[in-house]
């Protein structure tokens, strides 16, 4: 079959080709405009871009100060331990290495012979990459998602809205005000069936990076308030004891995290004349305060404020458990990471009078988390099972006449470090919801809250 085309109709189909050519060839350039846009948009202005995060463990004391060493002479970030002091033998050595440091800090490292592993390689990378995940989504989501970190100011609406619907066994109140003048809000959870119940405190989020903190108080309390008919150990404990939770203690600094740093671990105050801001919230209670493990340089992460309670966090929380000490038993204060219960002392290896109730409650709560999922949890003495500190909470609490203290470092053991992924948040809080709920049952069967 012969195809004939006329000058006129040839000229006319060349005319539309062109046409849709560069009609083509513009919506191509405005294609590659808006996806360099995508790319260049970088979560935190890319300021992690090339960082990296490695873990060492020092073999001999030689290595240890070395490490000691080059950690105060090059501007690194400690995951674990906290600070340089609490480096030991043999332990476990975590560190957040910048991209404008990592030449020095590689080249003096090996020059002591020490071998490393390379935990993240490129720590912007990791961060977009689960930033992107599929939970992330289902923020858009009319119901509030369990499954996903959340913003501060998603959480006080979250808990304004609790308040409002599960008003039957949530009462919320605010124990006074951050640095920056926000609320520190505080839920009251149990059935009110008695003016005073004894009670157990419950607190997160005290160091702003640890996001799996938060994400656990907050399925803490969907997990009670929904399943209060229809799971029998929870509506033993709501109707037998008050639960004090406190979902966000360190408001400025975990808001701090998701807008400008987000291994921000500190409170946001500024006392001092020095540029650093901020004080450990974990290092500034009146006990053993700014001993070992603490430091009094105010841009070190583990500096202990310029005097006790200097931090009005600190202070509310701390008042408010002295206003409220007859009733408040126990103190459980949720942290990450490393995998482990913690009980006092922290600033010392003596053994508490009560050893063998926190022990046995400790271990039942270990095991509980074992059953879940088969995640294996470390428990024992802070000072012995993790380093020595000073001025904590959990210390602070058991000499105010709190027996039964408690500090969590959830998940994980250091492969995401603070970057746990929202995958493993569900996980996470399932074994954890049972092991408190074990801890407390353990408690009131076996260590009478007094």
């Amino acid at each position: 079959m012969n195809i004939y085309l006329s000058k006129n109709t040839f000229r006319s189909s060349l005319f539309h080709m062109e046409r849709n050519v560069r009609i083509i060839a513009v919506y191509l350039i405005f294609a590659s405009l808006n996806l360099r846009g995508v790319v260049q948009t970088f979560l935190y202005n890319n300021r992690y871009g090339g960082d990296q995060v490695i873990r060492l463990i020092p073999k001999v004391e030689q290595h240890v100060e070395a490490l000691k060493d080059i950690s105060e002479q090059v501007k690194v970030d400690l995951w674990q331990p906290s600070s340089i002091a609490s480096i030991k033998l043999g332990s476990v050595v975590d560190i957040h290495v910048p991209s404008n440091s990592s030449q020095l800090f590689f080249q003096s490292l090996l020059q002591t012979g020490m071998t490393f592993k390379i935990l993240v390689s490129d720590l912007q990378e990791l961060m977009e990459e689960q930033s992107g995940s599929c939970a992330r989504c289902c923020r858009s989501n009319s119901l509030y998602n369990y499954e996903v970190y959340h913003t501060l100011e998603e959480i006080q609406n979250w808990m304004l809205q609790m308040n409002r619907t599960y008003s039957h066994l949530l009462y919320l109140f605010s124990i006074g005000k951050s640095y920056e003048g926000r609320p520190l809000f505080v839920f009251q959870l149990g059935k009110r069936s008695h003016p005073i119940k004894k009670a157990v405190w419950i607190d997160c989020g005290i160091h702003a990076r640890e996001w799996i903190g938060p994400a656990f108080c907050q399925w803490f309390v969907k997990e009670a308030v929904q399943k209060y008919r229809s799971d029998p150990v929870i509506r033993k404990l709501l109707n037998q004891l008050y639960f004090y939770v406190m979902p966000v203690f360190n408001v400025d600094g975990y808001h701090y995290s998701w807008t400008t740093d987000r291994f921000w671990r500190k409170t946001r105050s500024n006392s001092t004349n020095f540029s650093c801001r901020g004080v450990d919230a974990n290092r500034n209670w009146k006990v053993k305060w700014c001993s070992e493990g603490a430091s009094l340089h105010p841009c070190a992460d583990t500096y202990c404020g310029p005097m006790p309670e200097s931090e009005p966090e600190v202070k509310a929380v701390a008042n408010f458990l002295r206003k409220n000490k007859k009733q408040v038993k126990a103190y459980i204060s949720f942290h990450s990471y490393s995998q482990m219960i913690l009980y006092p002392y922290s600033y010392s290896e003596a053994i508490i009078p009560n050893f063998n109730c926190v022990e046995s409650a400790a271990y039942k709560a270990v095991s509980a988390i074992y059953s879940v999922y088969s995640i294996k949890y470390k428990h024992g003495p802070a000072s012995s099972t993790l380093y020595v500190t000073s001025g904590s909470s959990i210390d602070w609490a058991y000499k105010h006449g709190i027996s039964y203290s408690f500090a969590f470092e959830l998940r994980d053991t250091g492969y995401y470090g603070f970057l746990l992924p929202e995958s493993l948040i569900k996980p996470t809080c399932t074994e954890t919801t049972l092991a408190i709920k074990n801890i407390t049952n353990n408690l009131l069967k076996e260590c009478p809250l007094k």
